[in-house]
This record gives C-alpha cells, sequence and structure tokens, in this order.
C-alpha cells in the first residue's frame, strides 16, 4: 500500500510538473494547494532532490521545481525513492529480498510465487508511466491501453 509519504510525495511532483518551463514553486505553496503538512513536506522533497528529481534554489525567485522533463520521471522510481521496493512482501522484492524466518524453501513457496507475480505487475505498469502521463489523464490507470494490458497479462 502507499503511504502517506509516497502520495504527498507523488502530488508534489504533480504540482511541479503542472509549473511552466522554468518556473519554481516553494514548498509552503506546494503544501497549501494540496493540503500536505508543511514539515512532512520538507522532508519529502529532500528526499526527492537527493534521489535527483528535484532541484531547489534559494533566494528570491527560488523553490523547487523538476530537474528533469517530466517524461523522464517514472513514477515507479518516485515511489522506490519515497517508500521502498514495490513487492508488497519481503521475499518477493527484487532490490530488498529478505526470506521469511517461518519458509523452508523460498523457491517453492506458493506465497511468494503470487507475490512475486503481484510485484511485476505493479513494476510493469508503474515503472512505464511518466510524470507527464501521470499528470496528463484524470484517472492514472487510463493511460495504459487494453492492446498493453493484454501484453502484460500475458
Amino acid at each position: 500500500m502507499l503511504t502517506k509519504k509516497g502520495k504527498y510525495g507523488l502530488k508534489a511532483l504533480v504540482d511541479l510538473a503542472r509549473l511552466a518551463p522554468g518556473e519554481t514553486a516553494f514548498v509552503s505553496e506546494i503544501a497549501l494547494r494540496n493540503n500536505i503538512p508543511k514539515k512532512f513536506l520538507d522532508t519529502i522533497l529532500l528526499e526527492l532532490r537527493n534521489a535527483g528529481m528535484l532541484r531547489s534554489k534559494k533566494g528570491p525567485g527560488g523553490g523547487y521545481s523538476l530537474s528533469h522533463a517530466a517524461s523522464e520521471i517514472r513514477i515507479g522510481h518516485a515511489i522506490r525513492v519515497l517508500d521502498g521496493p514495490l513487492a508488497p512482501i519481503r521475499c518477493a522484492s527484487r532490490t530488498a529480498f529478505e526470506a521469511c524466518e517461518d519458509c523452508a524453501d523460498p523457491d517453492t513457496c506458493q506465497v511468494r510465487r503470487a507475490m512475486t507475480d503481484v510485484r511485476d505487475a505493479i513494476a510493469s505498469i508503474l515503472d512505464t508511466m511518466t510524470l507527464e502521463q501521470f499528470v496528463a489523464v484524470p484517472g492514472a490507470a487510463a493511460i495504459i491501453d487494453e492492446e498493453e494490458l493484454e501484453k502484460r497479462a500475458g
């Protein structure tokens, strides 16, 4: 499940993607427009900046902006930066695998197999979805056309 941190981070990215080229926004403005606690948003934006997704400027005309075009920012990457792996359980994660204490054989575990499929499905959508697409279409799932869904379903 997406945490508040992940949700607020995506809202902030959408807010910044809607700015005119060269324009910046202060944390307080983003927080106000999106009903996000400013102090929490400070931390979130710093993490996104440290991950190379945002740039910040101090002083007059300062604030935050995207460091890349919205078409180059992947939603999956943003979520991983803020919330960690996409896998619903640790043993299904590619980047943070951790065997379960109660599992004798992860390779034959049915729960792990199913959750690995879930992780793959989530990643196939979020890793191909750009911030530009996310912003452009109300209801992010609407950008995934039926043909693409059929390809992914196999």
